[in-house]
């Protein structure tokens, strides 16, 4: 069974990286965030096999303060792991109210999982569900009021929607691949609903040092004729216990900085092992953008469970799966 995953993963990673990029896509850009650096499943479907605990994250980003019609975006996801299965379940629900329309994508996810326990993990991801956005014509501002040319009222675009994704981990390295609304290759484009978008990121990490653990990581994003890349560096501060459990985690202190001329303030405390909360900064230095910058809130809560845990076979480890 083994051998046929891994076979399966393989051919389905090699049409990842070479069938997709050479279809031809436009329309609307992936929703974005700035804590992805701590939750890849936005992205990627595979990165839900967490494999100690059921898994809650949630944030909200605001755009451009001050800016009439600026986005807002809420993300809320949820996801269990069960270790006898080799699989993870979650669900999740991302929203963006932009000027005159909104966007809801509720998605379901799968992944499955090959391992090595202590050594390695290798997971595929599939994630379905519906991609809308709702426009309401009556908050348009034309040149000419009431304009009979202009038809009012609200008008709803939809379609179902699928992202595939493939991520390895050990205890140093996370590389991950994606691709996202996969559902959209080879249609013709329409400018309400998404596009396909593909993802390769790897991240080196390190819990070693006594004091702080670190992670340096770079992720590219492609969309037919647009590339942008980002790299980010974190460190989480650690404060020794001497206990059997080693030091706890207190706070999180990030910077990324995007080939699109931004950078990101990261910042989240541990409120304790198993709450996190965040917030992130974003500053653009594109000519004519909002110097107002954009917010954004994290939070994020493991519970450990029996059913997901590979922890009670390894006890004495931290939770190295991130």
């Amino acid at each position: 069974m083994n051998l046929f995953m891994m076979r399966l993963f393989l051919a389905s990673a090699f049409l990842l990286i070479i069938l997709l990029p050479l279809q031809q896509v436009k329309a609307q850009a992936d929703i974005s965030t700035a804590t992805h650096w701590y939750n890849r499943a936005n992205y990627n479907p595979a990165a839900i096999v967490k494999t100690e605990y059921i898994y809650f994250f949630t944030n909200i980003r605001q755009q451009w303060i001050g800016v009439d019609g600026a986005p807002t975006v809420f993300n809320a996801q949820a996801s269990q792991y069960i270790h006898k299965m080799h699989s993870a379940f979650g669900i999740s629900l991302v929203g963006e109210k932009i000027g005159a329309t909104q966007v809801y994508n509720p998605m379901a996810t799968y992944a499955y999982r090959l391992s090595n326990d202590e050594d390695w993990s290798l997971g595929m991801g599939l994630s379905a569900g519906v991609f809308s956005r709702t426009v309401n014509r009556s908050l348009f501002q034309p040149e000419i009021p009431n304009d009979p040319s202009i038809p009012y009222g609200k008008v709803l675009y939809s379609t179902p929607d699928a992202n595939l994704g493939f991520e390895f981990q050990n205890k140093y390295l996370i590389f991950s691949l994606s691709s996202t609304h996969i559902l959209s290759i080879n249609k013709p484009d329409q400018i309400f609903l998404n596009t396909n978008h593909r993802y390769g990121s790897l991240i080196y990490k390190s819990s070693n040092p006594d004091l702080f653990n670190y992670h340096i990581g770079l992720q590219v994003v492609n969309r037919r004729d647009l590339t942008v890349w980002e790299g980010n560096i974190s460190l989480r501060f650690k404060r020794p216990t001497l206990l059997q459990s080693g030091p706890r985690e207190m706070f999180d202190v990030g910077l990324t900085y995007r080939s699109s001329n931004q950078m990101t303030l990261l910042f989240a405390i541990n409120v304790s092992r198993d709450l996190r909360v965040g917030y992130a900064y974003d500053h653009s230095f594109i000519p004519g953008f909002s110097s107002t910058g954009t917010h954004e809130l994290m939070l994020e809560i493991r519970i450990p469970s029996k059913a997901s845990a590979t922890n009670g076979q390894f006890a004495t480890q931290e939770y190295w799966y991130h």
